[in-house]
């Protein structure tokens, strides 16, 4: 993560990552661009009644955006890559798998079900940039997952009721997880008819689409809510996968005992930046100390 000590050196850098001119950026805000010129200079603050349209039109934290668009700003973490904040160095990585366990009896209000009708045209933007431009899943699949498995479908919004992220899970048949696991398919092209009632099948099968959040305790918060799901399944057969993109998730998946089917070749995300996708599967039960 890079350390940022103005909002002018963050709105530098957003526009350079995003290949943006001053002018594409005024354009998106509907501003001047001798304002974003003087925001970038540290001459001016951003007025309060901009920093949500900035927030809705970039996708980055309102809690950056805040930190640092002050009289004496709040030095803060930013990595473009994983699209996450913290305050200090020793937060920028996630939190270890067993401290994630420690705390599940803590909740966060913040966190619901998501509502297609309100959160798809924030979340469909957020997913062309987590998964590097492709067309993301349809409104209808997404909405027949949340109606199938609203427990794991969630959205967290920050205080300010900004989003902060996500976690997408759908319940797939036998065959379409075979498919992915061989590579004959990836997470996009899953259509309604991949989509099964976990609650009917003998070994129901959950595929990870996208799990990501603005900082660690929204991170935390969301894994709270997608664990405490597997937790209550003692002794039901059941697996998850999860094609996994984040560097900074390949360890945690590990912790989580699951297991690294395949490892793609060297590619390279929106940003230049070389990552190597990686395909999990397996279950929770040894984490949580079940029995297979």
């Amino acid at each position: 993560m890079k350390k940022y000590l103005t909002i002018g050196a963050l709105l530098i850098d957003f526009r350079k990552e995003n290949q943006l001119s001053q002018l594409d950026l005024s354009s998106e805000i509907n501003v001047d661009v001798r304002t974003v010129q003087r925001w970038e200079k540290d001459i001016t603050l951003i007025k309060l009644d901009k920093e949500r349209e900035i927030v809705e039109a970039t996708l980055l934290p309102h809690q950056l955006i805040r930190n640092l668009n002050a009289t004496i700003p709040i030095p803060t973490y930013y990595d473009f890559r994983i699209r996450k904040y913290s305050l200090s160095e020793l937060n920028n990585k996630l939190p270890d798998a067993n401290w994630i366990k420690q705390r599940l009896d803590e909740i966060s209000k913040k966190i619901r079900t998501i509502d297609v009708s309100k959160d798809m045209d924030i979340l469909k933007k957020d997913l062309k940039i987590q998964k590097f431009g492709h067309i993301p899943l349809s409104k209808s699949v997404l909405a027949r997952a949340i109606e199938l498995l609203p427990e794991l479908n969630l959205i967290i919004m920050d205080d300010f009721h900004n989003y902060s992220g996500h976690s997408i899970v759908l319940p797939i048949n036998v065959d379409t997880y075979q498919k992915l696991k061989n590579k004959e398919i990836t997470g996009t092209d899953i259509t309604l008819r991949d989509l099964v009632n976990y609650k009917t099948t003998e070994k129901p099968v959950f595929f990870n689409y996208d799990f990501t959040a603005d900082c660690n305790d929204n991170i935390f918060y969301l894994a709270h809510n997608f664990l405490d799901f597997f937790q209550g399944m003692p002794d039901q057969a059941y697996e998850y996968c999860s094609y996994v993109m984040r560097y900074d998730s390949y360890k945690l998946n590990k912790q989580l005992g699951l297991e690294l089917v395949w490892e793609g070749s060297v590619q390279e995300d929106y940003l230049g930046l070389a990552y190597y996708p990686r395909f999990y599967t397996g279950n929770f039960k040894k984490y949580f100390g079940q029995n297979s």
